[in-house]
């Protein structure tokens, strides 16, 4: 027997088993599914409950003996279980954890014009969310309006026509664009929705998409699919159990999920300890460890100086811009950036969307020189902290002095200053 799990065609990435498994109830499998193996499993009916993801989401649903209301209403079902008479029941809790992630980043659809980004199968859930909740508009953007399923029950427009709608108070996006591998990826210029009050994406991976890195910039609430993935899951895990309650959880399971997952970008002066830092860090965190000066050596194949010698600084930049973008898009990685890197703004949207920025300072006087050839004396170190520190202090969420502790005394308190907060 299965026991319990999430079936679905392809599950690699999943975070799915680690939420269940979290709450410490039951054991939990992924169960990849392909189209000919689904029918089979479905008929034996050897499982205890299960979640659904795509692209079964309706293909369960001729499978159950009942559906609840909301899984009628929105034609998907993606959580399975057992009555008490053994009947096959399906139900959705994506919809409540969706609304409930939403309320937590303080995102309220009620009397708001709403813009939603796509019309698929996430975006038919969502538009039903927040027509339910009261929007007092509820606009759908596609690329083809005219034949859109939403078309019967929502106004849809398409992208050229997003002039118009330039007053929407909240945009939720339920496209894949900006998901990974295609980080970066931009939709819509946030900054022409002046009355915006609320941004939320579907996507989480990155954590940050570029939608959300816009909103968090002009300090717009705002949150991604991770919230809307554990809400809908300790929903699930009631329905599984037979017992309430399991959403007091939340909260815990998010952070644990985004410490584990998140990279830590280590700013600051060239020379002011960020790779010694960074090394300690990943001893103590398990994280992988980017040296981006040694990436780029490695992708250049000669030393720094050799680069500045042969081809000029601004192609290191170039460099320089593409490391960050490669190590951008992983997780769980400890990146130690060159001094520089903070000159480009792509550079550290790319580090941010799935990273926390510290800023390591020192006393100038004290900052190693040696094959560094920007900073070959103290003259040009004091001309680059002029240039750079307004840069360091915009980026860096807290500073540490690293004179003032060793490295593994300073990798402590760094991840002392990162524990309970979030992207």
């Amino acid at each position: 027997m299965a026991g319990y799990g999430l079936i679905g065609e392809k599950l690699g990435h999943s975070y799915s088993k680690t939420i269940h498994e979290m709450l410490g109830e039951y054991d939990y499998d992924l169960i990849p599914l392909s189209r000919e193996e689904f029918d089979a499993f479905m008929k034996e009916r050897s499982f205890k409950a299960l979640n659904v993801t795509i692209p079964y989401k309706k293909a369960v649903m001729p499978y159950c003996d009942k559906l609840s209301p909301l899984a009628e209403k929105l034609g998907a079902v993606n959580t399975l279980y057992f009555d008490e008479e053994g009947a096959l029941c399906g139900t959705n809790t994506d919809y409540p954890g969706f609304l409930k992630a939403a309320a937590s980043a303080g995102i309220s659809f009620e009397g708001r014009k709403v813009l939603i980004l796509g019309d698929g199968g996430a975006g038919s859930m969502v538009r039903h969310a927040v027509k339910d909740s009261g929007a007092a508009s509820v606009t759908v953007v596609t690329r083809h309006p005219e034949t859109s399923p939403a078309r019967d029950l929502f106004k849809c427009v398409s992208y050229d026509q997003l002039d118009s709608y330039q007053d929407s108070e909240i945009i939720v996006n339920t496209t894949p664009v900006g998901m990974y591998p295609d980080n970066g990826k931009r939709l819509i210029d946030l900054s022409v929705f002046a009355e915006c009050k609320g941004v939320f994406d579907v996507i989480y991976n990155p954590q940050l998409t570029d939608l959300l890195l816009q909103a968090k910039k002009a300090g717009i609430p705002y949150a991604n699919g991770l919230s809307m993935l554990v809400s809908q899951a300790t929903e699930a895990a009631a329905y599984f159990t037979g017992k309430p309650g399991w959403d007091s959880r939340d909260q815990e399971i998010l952070s644990a999920l985004r410490e584990k997952s998140m990279n830590i970008v280590l700013i600051g002066m060239p020379g002011s300890g960020k790779s010694t830092i960074g090394r300690a860090l990943s001893v103590l965190t398990g994280k992988a460890f980017t040296d981006m000066d040694e990436a780029i050596e490695e992708m250049a194949g000669m030393s720094i100086p050799e680069i500045f010698a042969e081809y000029g600084e601004p192609h290191f930049r170039d460099l320089e811009s593409e490391i960050a973008r490669r190590t951008g898009k992983e997780n769980s990685t400890i990146i130690a950036t060159g001094g520089g890197c903070v000159l480009r703004e792509e550079n550290m949207d790319a580090l941010m969307q799935n990273g926390r920025v510290v800023l390591l300072d020192r006393d100038i006087e004290k900052l190693a020189t040696e094959g560094r050839p920007l900073s070959t004396d103290l003259n040009a170190l004091r001309k680059i902290k002029k240039d750079r520190g307004p840069l360091y202090e915009k980026y860096g969420e807290f500073c540490i002095d690293t004179l003032l502790h060793g490295p593994k005394e300073n990798a402590a308190l760094i991840l002392e200053k990162l524990k309970g907060s979030s992207f």
